[in-house]
């Protein structure tokens, strides 16, 4: 384990596959093909993962008024988490393709239910398969446990917060790229642009080339300039959908900044009331 037990590296996971105090969660996804980083867990994967789908079982069902990736019920998670054999005592590793993007949301979600045993692995299942290490495919089949919920619901930014909160200097740091913080482009939602008085820290900045984070004093780095001449830690961060936040909230806690709280619906459920301003600015 290392950097403040948020992430761990292949050679610290190499020696915990096969633990029975150890549980390993494949995340990849792809959002223009969702049915993809399931079958690619099938064809290989970690010895000993499971399997987590972001659209089944790290998001709840899209409603008419939610983001594209609501978070689910805590009974709901709860019993996902159970399901994949997680306990009181687990440790729990989560990785995705590369970049963490997806094993983020899994980390943060886990420990919004108090289970802070938890730690992405950095560089994720491209940084695994460079070490030369051994993947395995098909199901993985585990035994189900009671997974005890305390959750956290402070840390969880609602939509009606979000004006007055930043009128009042409260930082909003949104992980999108800039070209989709600034309205120059839209590839996933139907509206452009960016919540008024937010700052933007694209998630990607805060990896080396490799995947895998950078030291905590480049990641300072990148929040100060982010954050500009206001100055102060992050009160919340957003994306397009509560996911890639969950990696600034990641990237926050490696930075040394206190944790800021997740807008869990961001961009994807502020657009659907027309009446929210919209900014296309650089701000």
């Amino acid at each position: 384990m290392q950097n403040q037990n948020c992430l761990i590296s292949v050679d610290a996971l190499a020696a915990r596959v096969g633990s029975a105090d150890a549980r390993i969660i494949d995340c990849r996804f792809d959002l223009f093909a969702p049915t993809v980083g399931r079958a690619a867990y099938l064809a290989a994967h970690i010895p000993g993962a499971v399997y987590a789908d972001l659209d089944q079982d790290l998001s709840a069902p899209v409603g008419s008024t939610a983001g594209r990736h609501p978070l689910p019920a805590v009974a709901s998670s709860a019993e996902t988490f159970g399901r994949m054999g997680i306990g009181e005592d687990t440790f729990v590793a989560v990785y995705d393709e590369r970049n963490g993007a997806v094993a983020a949301r899994a980390w943060w979600m886990l420990r919004w239910l108090g289970h802070h045993k938890v730690a992405v692995l950095d560089g994720g299942l491209a940084a695994w398969q460079a070490a030369g290490l051994a993947l395995e495919e098909g199901e993985v089949a585990v035994t189900e446990r009671s997974f005890v919920s305390h959750v956290r619901n402070n840390w969880i930014i609602s939509t009606d917060e979000i004006l007055p909160a930043i009128a009042h200097g409260r930082l909003l740091v949104d992980a999108r790229s800039g070209k989709r913080f600034m309205g120059l482009h839209e590839p996933i939602d139907a509206v452009a642009g960016h919540i008024p008085g937010a700052r933007n820290l694209p998630f990607e900045l805060c990896l080396d080339a490799g995947g895998r984070f950078q030291p905590p004093k480049a990641l300072r780095k990148l929040w100060t300039e982010a954050l500009g001449d206001r100055g102060a830690a992050p009160w919340g961060v957003m994306c397009g959908s509560g996911v890639t936040a969950c990696h600034l909230v990641l990237a926050a806690k490696l930075a040394g900044l206190p944790e800021p709280r997740l807008y869990a619906g961001s961009w994807s459920e502020w657009i659907r009331d027309g009446r929210r301003p919209v900014a296309t600015d650089t701000v």
